[in-house]
């Protein structure tokens, strides 16, 4: 364009490929490994991170566990992408409408890193199941972005009892303010129906304290919530912001990244 002046410099991108301690590296890793280092990045990569829940939630955080370099996932949800999930989801287009939303986020992640090691589960876990995954996937750490009160309550239930580091979402919906994010203890919550609805039934099982959680403390406007048949399984539908459950969603992946570089 006339008027513009460019320098004589130019821009070289080397795609190479990385070896520490025997381990490759990739090139797209290249901007986290400077971030972390070599033996942190090598720990991600060796890791197995379990996240049940493809919402609006724990779809972006899916992606961010993925984009850190975690090297084996397995993603679990039923659900289907509805129009009105458009807003705030990760999976939800136009063009995937009707589709079933493992299947579509597990297309994007292996777009992101194709030598991903990536088991789908389309289902709901519940009861027994959820401690077959468990049992059965080895997993380094685990992420709870499950959005209905008792399958979210028997899971967190047996990842205590099994023993498996977890951390659990709490509520993002009615909520605008991402600054009001905190991470705690469940003990800790306040101001989060779903928190305390998930407090009171583990209570029954002598379960008082020990789960990491995101919440919002944020008090939110019940005005937005609606009673209806059409939420099955869940009894209401309650109002949403395109980046709250994105916020929610990079927030448990930074708790999961974190504590695997730690161990």
């Amino acid at each position: 364009m006339e008027g513009l002046k460019f320098s004589n410099l130019s821009i070289l991108k080397i795609n190479y490929t990385y070896y520490f301690r025997g381990m490759e590296i990739p090139y797209w890793m290249s901007r986290t490994q400077l971030m972390l280092g070599d033996d942190k990045i090598i720990k991600l990569m060796q890791s197995n991170v379990l996240v049940v829940g493809l919402g609006g939630v724990g779809g972006i955080c899916a992606e961010m566990i993925v984009r850190a370099g975690v090297g084996k996932l397995t993603i679990v949800d039923a659900d289907v992408v509805d129009p009105s999930n458009r807003n705030r989801q990760i999976p939800a287009l136009k063009s995937t409408e009707a589709k079933l939303k493992a299947e579509v986020m597990a297309q994007r992640l292996l777009d992101i890193n194709p030598e991903l090691e990536l088991t789908v589960l389309c289902e709901y876990i519940k009861d027994e199941r959820t401690r077959e995954i468990l049992r059965q996937g080895n997993f380094d750490f685990v992420c709870d972005c499950i959005d209905t009160l008792s399958p979210k309550v028997h899971f967190i239930k047996s990842c205590l009892e099994m023993k498996l580091p977890v951390v659990s979402s709490m509520g993002a919906g009615g909520k605008v303010d991402p600054t009001r994010l905190e991470v705690c203890d469940i003990s800790e919550t306040y101001n989060c129906n779903l928190a305390r609805y998930v407090r009171k039934h583990l209570h029954r099982f002598g379960i008082r304290k020990g789960i990491k959680c995101v919440f919002s403390s944020e008090m939110a406007d019940k005005s937005k919530i609606i009673t209806t048949e059409n939420a099955h399984p869940k009894k209401s539908i309650i109002g949403t912001m395109s980046y709250m459950p994105a916020v929610f969603g990079c927030t448990v992946a930074s708790v999961a990244i974190r504590e695997l570089m730690e161990r």
